[in-house]
């Protein structure tokens, strides 16, 4: 019977994943044990911090169920307290855990990454997910990409910005690609005006419906 190479007796790598495995156990056994000392009056954003930490290594031993159970009632008091950056975190972590309620919160994070002062890098990979997730033919996908191209233009300079935009304009490039098979500069142009994606003021109230769609008014 064929076994998976990465898991066949003998495979270097079964021995490279287990050791990883086990340093992300010892790693997430540190953390909880030093949650469990932290003082009781540690400021708050230290203890949203480990936790996230903590979320991120369960994440890695995909004890997906442990990531919800941890993260989701965290992302409320992130909200509370108005710690933005931290509360699209905790939405990315709850998306990846793939759990039922999990496009919900990338919704809720491309809101809070799009409308709040959050790392552009953050808010790219948010809307990234939600190019991932829409289907190849619907214009959702194109919306995502061009607002994630422009949030990089505006909340980045010099080379981080050069780094971005680079990275956004691949992922338009990709979209108009599955899109409508476009693979030159010139007709990629004229896909962007056709679907007046370069139209700021019409963008990002096509965002929000897209994002009103994902969350369907849970939450």
């Amino acid at each position: 019977m064929d076994q998976n190479p990465e898991t066949r007796p003998g495979n270097p790598f079964t021995g490279m994943l287990a050791a990883e495995q086990a340093a992300m156990e010892q790693q997430l056994a540190e953390m909880q044990l030093k949650l469990a000392t932290l003082p009781a009056d540690t400021p708050f954003m230290e203890r949203v911090h480990l936790l996230l930490d903590m979320a991120e290594a369960r994440l890695g031993l995909e004890r997906h169920g442990e990531v919800w159970e941890t993260v989701r009632p965290l992302l409320d008091e992130l909200i509370e307290a108005e710690a933005w950056q931290e509360a699209v975190e905790a939405c990315e972590l709850l998306y990846q855990a793939e759990q039922a309620e999990s496009i919900v919160a990338l919704g809720h994070g491309v809101w809070l990454s799009v409308t709040y002062p959050v790392k552009a890098h953050t808010t790219v990979t948010m809307l990234g997910h939600v190019v991932e997730e829409t289907p190849e033919n619907a214009d959702g996908a194109a919306v995502a990409a061009m607002a994630a191209h422009y949030i990089a233009g505006l909340r980045t300079e010099g080379k981080e910005r050069d780094n971005l935009t680079f990275l956004t304009n691949q992922i338009i490039a990709k979209v108009a690609r599955r899109h409508r098979g476009i693979e030159d500069q010139e007709t990629l142009e004229t896909w962007i005006e056709m679907y007046e994606l370069n139209n700021i003021d019409k963008l990002f109230p096509r965002l929000g419906m897209i994002v009103d769609a994902i969350v369907g008014g849970k939450w």
